[in-house]
């Protein structure tokens, strides 16, 4: 049997896929590694910890597939943006623990170069914004905090990469990146496509630490001496996992968008091949480069999404399991006024508030357990509309129904909010872990697996649409309550 292997590298852990020709998954294992926070605000992964991980889940999927590994015909990885490894060349060693894209410790630099005025620039390259969030910062905090770094990387001895590349060196040996990863890090010019040293030198990176750029769909290099896997696979796909989201749902043509549930919320909208600048705090990025064909998209960012239910869990104990807060919050108080805004690192787009925090307002001694469960998912769909706003603003061809993924998009009560705080459809597609599966796709497409990306959408299914039902008023007044608790949030943390 001919199958793709697909590497998922998020947050909270790593899951490997195994995918037959016919894009049917054939079995997926997930695999979770330690979250390190050093101080408030700060979040670290040991890369050595996130390898063991995938060293894991690749062997145990391999297993549970029950597919000969001589039939893997190529690898797809995608992986968690903006967090930022640097590794020694000759050792493969990392030289500190990787600064993962939540981590707000750079705010201070951030601060700095906005005042010194340099953000203009900065969106005008990159189509991001000054913001912790994005790799550039994180990797000159780190050449500055560790003794000598600085100079070894000036002579050439340090790589630098996001997860995608230092997982591709530890398979292949080989330092490259794709387009959809260099977009975030404030390092690379998106209309030309290439490093900027410019803006290298305003972040204080040396340029010999920077991996090669190659499309998203390419052979990057082969397996070799792994142990687990083969010699000699092409690890053909490298994407970030939001753009891999994008690719996974079929959104191939401008004005197609998906948002992904994950440890946060990522909305994209596919611009084709011009690269949209937002004047609503949304981000342009890449989203892929096949061949020599480079397709942008907008980008809105939430920091937690899935992370507010886990806080449920873990901090508040009020469930014990996820899975439960779908039956929690149905039982709600339909008159509670709850409002939770998960500011919990900060508001990303449209607002890229680092100092807001989040909270909990409305509360009256009826509010219980399951008026807090309901609170917690409104916040999660309410921030996405936010994000929905802004792009109907600075996108061409507007916004229709909301294609959804990741796995909070299972929770049918959250689906009908979502749709209800929209006022648009939602779909939600048969493979709901599409960042793996636009990895994989993007492997086959390069190594024959797939003809063409036709073949793929003739394949994609839906497997429900969710489409509004809330009554007006009441909506109105969920809208306002929102409204009222961001501009609270905002104004605590200034």
């Amino acid at each position: 049997m001919r199958t793709i292997l697909g590497i998922d590298q998020g947050t909270t852990g790593s899951t490997a896929m195994v995918l037959d020709v016919d894009m049917n998954v054939l079995a997926r294992v997930g695999v979770e590694f330690p979250q390190h926070y050093p101080r408030p605000g700060w979040v670290e992964h040991d890369p050595e910890e996130i390898w063991g991980s995938v060293q894991a889940a690749v062997t145990a999927v391999l297993e549970k597939a029950d597919v000969r590994k001589s039939g893997i015909e190529a690898i797809g990885i995608t992986n968690q943006r903006e967090t930022t490894i640097l590794w020694d060349r000759a050792t493969g060693r990392p030289v500190h623990r990787a600064i993962v894209w939540q981590c707000r410790r750079t705010a201070d630099i951030c601060r700095r170069m906005k005042e010194e005025g340099l953000e203009p620039l900065f969106r005008e390259r990159t189509g991001l914004v000054l913001d912790p969030y994005f790799s550039g910062t994180k990797a000159g905090w780190i050449l500055d905090s560790v003794d000598g770094l600085r100079a070894r990387a000036e002579r050439g001895d340090i790589a630098f990469g996001t997860v995608d590349s230092f997982l591709v060196s530890r398979l292949t040996g080989e330092h490259t990146t794709d387009p959809s990863n260099a977009s975030r890090t404030l390092m690379y010019d998106l209309r030309a496509g290439r490093w900027d040293e410019e803006l290298l030198g305003h972040l204080r990176v040396p340029a010999t630490m920077l991996p090669r750029v190659l499309p998203s769909s390419h052979v990057h290099g082969r397996t070799r001496g792994l142990g687990f896997i083969p010699d000699g696979i092409p690890v053909a796909g490298v994407v970030g996992d939001q753009q891999a989201a994008l690719f996974g749902q079929a959104c191939f043509s401008p004005g197609d968008a998906k948002c992904t549930y994950g440890t946060g919320a990522f909305m994209l909208m596919n611009t084709g091949e011009e690269a949209v600048s937002s004047s609503s705090g949304l981000l342009t990025t890449v989203a892929w480069q096949i061949g020599d064909r480079t397709v942008f998209a907008l980008e809105g960012s939430c920091f937690i999404a899935g992370a507010a239910v886990q806080w449920l869990r873990d901090a508040l104990r009020v469930i014990g399991a996820s899975s439960e807060v779908e039956a929690l919050a149905a039982v709600s108080d339909p008159m509670s006024e709850v409002v939770f805004v998960p500011a919990l690192a900060g508001l990303g787009a449209p607002h890229w508030d680092p100092a807001a925090r989040g909270a909990l307002l409305g509360l009256t001694r009826g509010s219980g357990r399951a008026e807090l469960g309901r609170a917690v998912l409104e916040g999660m769909t309410l921030q996405i509309r936010d994000l929905a706003l802004a792009m109907e603003k600075d996108a061409p061809a507007g916004l229709g129904a909301l294609r959804v993924d990741g796995g909070a998009c299972v929770n049918d009560l959250m689906m009908q909010l979502q749709a209800d705080v929209l006022g648009r459809p939602i779909v939600r597609p048969r493979v709901v872990e599409t960042t793996g599966l636009g990895s994989m796709l993007l492997a086959g497409l390069a190594t024959g697996v797939f003809e063409d990306m036709d073949a793929i959408r003739a394949r994609w299914g839906v497997d429900r649409e969710f489409t509004p039902s809330m009554d007006c008023a009441k909506r109105d007044r969920l809208l306002d309550r929102w409204a009222r608790a961001v501009a609270a949030v905002r104004l605590f943390g200034s």
